[in-house]
């Protein structure tokens, strides 16, 4: 049943719906990936700024390269190789590219559409965007369960399985007892809510990533005559001119996209829940730096995996060879057995900080249909129980379960930021007409968006914050 459903979803409607809706959004933005590629950066000025008890936007990036850094990057990465051969990587660049756009689009939209909690923190995504955007709770429901069942189910559970089989390896721990760990670990933490998950995730994910970027800089230097061999061999297998990968064409672009999707999550409809909680002046400027989120996971550090593992000369056509074992291998083979140790420890830091985030979406998603108690402690006890389970399942039984919630998801997602796209590029024009006239941060104006369903008391609270925070800075300067 998994299987045809996987086949159903990911060999007919995604390709089309990803690469299409991701092409369509990126002509009809006129690139504004690209466009605004150095804004974010600038951004970033202004991005560590926030409000008592607020996530500022460099905070909620972090959570989200948080959420996308994980298993996906390491052990997602030679599961396309091995299934869909060296080509699955360039097909995972394109939908990275493609979703920068579609990444802003989402993140744009859950912030115009995010609704004020009674405390005062934000809270918002597709749910959110298609129960106000377009009218219709019950699909806001859907996507609601799907997204719990994808991130709070079926994603933690390849998480715990790819560290608890990376553990395995390295230092013959049993699978079952580093399931215990993480079980025990996630049930004493997942109480401290989303403000001290990103105070941890802001400090650990620059560390981790640039950590793991560096070995593979070092990997990438000790191989530096093979580079262009290497790039060549993608490009080849990409369009089936490789004979030696039976899978040819089709399985590349199969599996890239599968696998470029479970590790973005560009138009998965996640990173907009933790969009939404930012606070920031105007929606597209969140917008603009989630979609370097999406660059960070695919481009750097995806392909810091995949040159990994075709310079060191280990993976053949053919492997049985599964998962972060791979990758593990390769490392070890360039920098001796210390580099399996490594990969293995950043593997853990990497899914520790995921596992957190996927409960994280899967409450916020709960909480949207219910507000009890009783719901949210069952959700928690099966969170515990998926992580343990995926601990000691096999690779394919836990990424069909995953890759069907998640294909499900994105469907369903898709189809909304569709409807809505006409939103979401009026939004961007009154960003671009603040940045045409010289103005350095534009200021969202609830007034100019009257018609939309938006919650008033989102966007006053902000006005009332910078209308005081300029009359301090005018009195400094008296």
């Amino acid at each position: 049943m998994l299987d045809l459903l996987n086949d159903l979803i990911w060999s007919k409607l995604l390709i089309v719906m990803l690469i299409g809706l991701g092409l369509f959004f990126t002509i009809a933005s006129r690139f504004v990936q690209f466009r605004y590629f150095g804004n974010m950066f600038s951004i970033f000025g202004e991005a560590f700024k926030r409000q008592p008890g607020q996530l500022s936007s460099f905070q909620a990036l972090m959570l989200s390269v948080a959420g996308r850094v994980g298993a996906g990057n390491i052990a997602g990465v030679s599961v396309a190789i091995i299934l869909g051969g060296p080509g699955a990587i360039f097909w995972m660049w394109i939908v990275a590219l493609v979703g920068m756009a579609t990444s802003y689009f989402e993140c744009s939209i859950a912030q115009l559409y995010k609704r004020r909690e009674p405390d005062g923190a934000y809270r918002g995504g597709p749910a959110f965007y298609i129960e106000h955007g377009l009218g219709q709770r019950w699909l806001g429901i859907v996507v609601s369960i799907l997204l719990l069942m994808t991130f709070g189910f079926g994603f933690n559970a390849v998480q715990s399985f790819t560290v608890a089989s990376s553990m395995h390896d390295t230092f013959g721990v049993p699978t079952y007892v580093s399931g215990v760990v993480l079980t025990v670990v996630i049930g004493m933490i997942i109480f401290g809510g989303i403000k001290r998950i990103a105070k941890f995730a802001d400090i650990l994910v620059p560390v981790m990533a640039f950590s793991y970027i560096a070995m593979a800089v070092f990997v990438i230097g000790s191989n530096a005559d093979r580079i262009p061999d290497v790039f060549s061999l993608i490009f080849r297998s990409a369009f089936g001119l490789e004979p030696a990968f039976a899978g040819g064409i089709g399985a590349a672009i199969i599996m890239g996209v599968k696998r470029g999707l479970f590790s973005n999550e560009a138009g998965l409809g996640s990173a907009p829940n933790v969009a939404a909680v930012a606070e920031v002046p105007h929606p597209v400027a969140q917008g603009i730096v989630q979609s370097l989120s999406v660059f960070i996971d695919t481009i750097i550090l995806c392909s810091c995996t995949a040159l990994i593992i075709l310079l060191s000369g280990v993976y053949q056509p053919g492997s049985e060879m599964a998962g972060v074992l791979l990758t593990q291998s390769a490392v070890a083979s360039v920098v001796g057995e210390w580099g399996r140790v490594f990969i293995s420890i950043a593997l853990l830091l990497f899914v520790f900080t995921t596992l957190i985030y996927n409960y994280y979406l899967g409450e916020n998603a709960l909480g949207f249909f219910t507000q009890k108690r009783m719901p949210v402690m069952v959700y928690r006890v099966l969170v515990a129980v998926l992580v343990f389970w995926g601990s000691v399942q096999d690779l394919g039984t836990v990424f069909a379960f995953a890759d069907v919630t998640m294909g499900l998801l994105a469907i369903c997602n898709l189809v909304a930021l569709a409807l809505l796209f006409k939103v979401g590029l009026r939004l961007m024009r009154d960003y671009d007409r603040q940045m045409k006239a010289g103005i350095k941060s534009p200021v969202f104006d609830p007034k100019e968006f009257s018609d939309l369903d938006l919650d008033p008391a989102v966007w006053a609270q902000l006005k009332a914050q910078r209308d005081n925070t300029a009359g301090l800075a005018s009195t400094k300067a008296v």
